[in-house]
């Protein structure tokens, strides 16, 4: 079984975050959810990320760092969107990383080094309409990735949805959010 470092997106450690992590564990994996923004739930997603962008993106990704430490190396690290940023940091920086989960968003290889550490794999969700995956970059960078490194993978979903995988809010997507959690759970099975 795998051990998973999860990360919340721009609207907080939300239920829908809390019952994805659970369902994870239901399939024998053990799961850390660090809570990044110290209690703090948005209801939408442009407060979130205002949020966010007041707490400093170099912040965030300091908190998630601090959240790994005293945890063991061989993790998978896995973000929601804005969860990404410390998950795809810590993979391609952190040793000895078991791979990386990045859902709904994914940035270049390069804000965190050189190329994508090899033996990492990595999977990247997102939907093929969502103007936040697709209009402001993340699309390429995943395809990027994907076209750099052997055991990348991208899967885009029909839609429009930005957290689409998140099942306490209306952007909700049962059919997409319940693909992607199957594809995570077989992915966790295959490094575990």
């Amino acid at each position: 079984m795998a051990e998973v470092l999860l990360f919340h997106h721009a609207q907080g450690l939300t239920p829908g975050v809390r019952a994805f992590a659970e369902s994870l564990r239901a399939a024998g994996h053990t799961v850390h959810v660090p809570d990044l923004y110290e209690g703090r739930v948005f209801d939408d997603l442009e407060d979130g990320a205002a949020h966010a962008q007041e707490t400093g993106f170099g912040s965030i990704v300091a908190r998630g760092r601090a959240a790994a430490e005293g945890l063991p190396e061989a993790l998978v690290y896995a973000g929601f969107s804005l969860g990404v940023l410390p998950a795809q940091s810590l993979a391609q920086t952190r040793p000895g990383a078991r791979g990386a989960l990045l859902f709904h968003s994914c940035v270049p290889v390069t804000e965190f080094g050189a190329a994508w550490p090899q033996g990492v794999p990595v999977q990247v969700h997102g939907m093929d309409g969502d103007a936040y995956f697709v209009d402001e970059g993340d699309i390429d960078a995943a395809r990027a990735l994907v076209a750099s490194a052997p055991d990348a993978e991208l899967f885009l979903y029909p839609g429009k949805q930005h957290l689409f995988a998140d099942s306490s809010l209306p952007s909700y997507t049962e059919e997409a959010g319940a693909l992607l959690t199957r594809r995570a759970l077989a992915f966790l099975d295959d490094v575990g």
